[in-house]
């Protein structure tokens, strides 16, 4: 009970040491509980922004994620929360892009966020976590840039495996044709004939699922080619 009492103390002090200096930071603090990733403490900025209060937030546990974020972009950050839990270092730092539900907006609101591990427990397990979280919407241009990029990589995580089975010459043909070259263009350059070229084109086509010039430019894109 002793210990129990200890690191209970010890939790509030760590919150209250934020809370003390929480308004006068430039981000939004969100302080979380490991097991269930509910939330212990969000900063008032935050709490005005989502509608709610910190008792609300406390009540609703694991819901919060699914009532203020867009779990679309979860796929990107989950797994990188997870390496990050199971390393346990509490010098590591995660840095994410999300999509917040903001009490006065239809659309989603794009933040920049970092989370490390605030707090373990006596035996050393990560117990809480720490984010902080910049909202990029007034930055010229940021949300449209987050939103492609977050496009982007989910389009490369859909497609990879089927991506990695093209040899090294389908690649060069398919970088060679979303550049807008031609089979006898393709041919001359890699000292092929057109022929071979139309073959290895139609391997590619098949192998990615793809038909048009467009689709050959958006891997070429996504997989760094040009």
């Amino acid at each position: 009970m002793l210990l129990e009492n200890s690191f209970e103390r010890l939790i509030a002090e760590r919150v209250k040491a934020i809370d003390a200096i929480a308004s006068q930071l430039p981000v939004i603090v969100i302080i979380q509980k490991i097991a269930d990733f509910s939330v212990l403490y969000m900063s008032p900025k935050g709490l005005d922004l989502l509608g709610m209060t910190l008792l609300e937030l406390q009540e609703i546990k694991a819901e919060y994620q699914h009532r203020f974020f867009n779990i679309e972009d979860s796929e990107e950050y989950w797994p990188k929360f997870r390496s990050l839990l199971l390393e346990n270092n509490m010098d590591q730092n995660l840095s994410y892009l999300q999509q917040v539900k903001h009490k006065d907006r239809v659309d989603w609101a794009w933040y920049i966020s970092a989370t490390r591990i605030f707090l373990q427990d006596e035996t050393g397990a990560p117990f809480l976590m720490i984010t902080t979280a910049t909202a990029i919407d007034d930055m010229k241009h940021m949300p449209s840039k987050a939103e492609r990029l977050l496009k982007e990589n989910n389009f490369l995580r859909n497609n990879y495996q089927k991506f990695s089975m093209l040899g090294k010459r389908e690649k060069e043909i398919l970088k060679m044709v979303s550049l807008g070259y031609s089979s006898p263009e393709i041919g001359d350059r890699l000292h092929i004939a057109s022929a071979t070229v139309d073959a290895h084109r139609k391997n590619i086509k098949r192998k990615l699922a793809i038909s048009s010039y467009y689709d050959f430019a958006e891997y070429a894109r996504a997989f760094d080619l040009i």
